[in-house]
């Protein structure tokens, strides 16, 4: 059994939950802040990839970085460099498909955000730096951490806009999505179901990790909340 699509697809979904992670908390960040109309538009054009069908993602993008394409042309006249149908084309598809699960998700955290806390911070000097990454993430790292998770999730089995940009080629390009739907349209369900597990395990090893961070972020808040009432 050749392990190489599942190194692939974990390499993809890493370095594209990476790039999300700081990219969405900073949109997240301050698309929260922004006046109601333009917060109501961004929201609309960062979340539409949550909506559309990934072979319509896969196609759009298709049309951006295709070697005969404006952005594409440009990349492969100036350095030579193809941005399709190589193993991290892919994380192309993955990043814009997943964007908007924690794009929503650090948007909600934020949101929820007790502003009288980053008020009384900046009352006593605290910068905003400090305050963002000492007090603020920390508030909304369950928002955030469930968005990370359930991104790494969706890039883990993306297949749509995957299959189009990247394509499946053995041992350079495919994942464990493509590869199942390759061995499926050949006829060999029992190599196909083998893969199918690996990526039914690796999806319960994750969320039975979150699941325990949650439970041991809440036993120290239950232990103050005790304290206080001694």
């Amino acid at each position: 059994m050749d392990w190489f699509p599942l190194f692939n697809s974990l390499r993809i979904a890493g370095i594209s939950t990476v790039i999300i992670f700081f990219v969405g908390i900073f949109a997240a960040y301050y698309i929260a802040k922004a006046p109601r109309v333009l917060k109501g538009v961004l929201d609309v054009v960062l979340t539409l990839p949550l909506v559309l069908p990934p072979t319509v993602v896969g196609y759009l993008l298709l049309r951006l970085l295709g070697p005969k394409r404006v952005i594409g042309a440009w990349v492969l006249a100036t350095f030579g460099v193809r941005l399709t149908m190589t193993w991290w084309s892919a994380i192309f598809a993955t990043t814009v498909v997943i964007f908007p699960l924690m794009y929503r998700t650090a948007r909600g955290a934020f949101e929820s955000f007790d502003e009288t806390l980053a008020y009384s911070a900046q009352s006593i000097g605290l910068s905003n730096t400090y305050i963002f990454w000492r007090i603020r993430m920390p508030y909304c790292r369950q928002g955030i951490l469930a968005g990370t998770v359930l991104a790494f999730a969706r890039a883990l089995g993306e297949y749509g806009a995957t299959s189009m940009i990247a394509g499946y080629t053995p041992g350079r390009t495919a994942t464990i999505s493509t590869t199942v739907y390759q061995l499926w349209r050949t006829n060999e369900d029992g190599l196909a179901f083998r893969w199918v597990l690996v990526n039914l395990a690796i999806s319960f090893v994750v969320l039975l990790a979150v699941n325990m961070l949650e439970k041991r972020n809440k036993s120290p808040r239950r232990g103050a909340l005790r304290k206080e009432a001694a």
